[in-house]
């Protein structure tokens, strides 16, 4: 004689119940080139990933979902370039734009974050070679890396706010 016993249910894991970490995109918008950069995922680091050339807003949405669902990014954001003074510059209302699309698009979460200084910042960071080597390539990638390491900064470490009562 042959008995069965109910099958008890097995406890999940609780790595299985844990979700995967996901990445981070960052966007250096302009109206010839996109430069992308990508996170880790724990998201802190910020690593160039590529420069896209622009060819019409549903080419660029497509290769930008390609992008997204190859490497599991769950956020992105985009650079938003107001002057120092704070003003915001029509390439500030393009990029606005540009990211307005890319939530609608995608369906992904997307930030609107200060750029200000990166591409400055990109290209101090070319080796002080000829002229012409260093306008060859385009920082777009650095660019975004910059604007994503910026953001992953903030998230980790806030500013911390001072007591006013501290100040000497």
């Amino acid at each position: 004689m042959t008995v069965t016993l109910p099958e008890i249910p097995q406890p999940r894991s609780p790595l299985v119940s844990i979700k995967k970490p996901r990445r981070i995109l960052a966007i250096d918008y302009g109206r010839k080139r996109i430069g992308l950069a990508l996170s880790d995922e724990l998201q802190l680091i910020a690593q160039p990933l590529a420069v896209l050339t622009r060819t019409n807003r549903q080419n660029d949405i497509r290769r930008l979902r390609e992008i997204c669902r190859k490497h599991q990014v769950a956020r992105i954001v985009v650079g938003h370039p107001i002057h120092l003074t704070g003003a915001v510059s029509e390439m500030a209302h393009e990029a606005t734009r540009f990211a307005a699309r890319l939530g609608k698009h995608l369906s992904i979460a997307v930030e609107l974050v200060d750029e200000r200084l990166t591409s400055w910042e990109a290209a101090q960071t070319r080796p002080a070679s000829k002229l012409s080597d260093r306008l060859s390539r385009p920082i777009d990638d650095v660019a975004a890396a910059l604007i994503l390491r910026d953001y992953l900064e903030k998230k980790f470490h806030p500013p911390v706010a001072r007591d006013s009562s501290e100040a000497h």
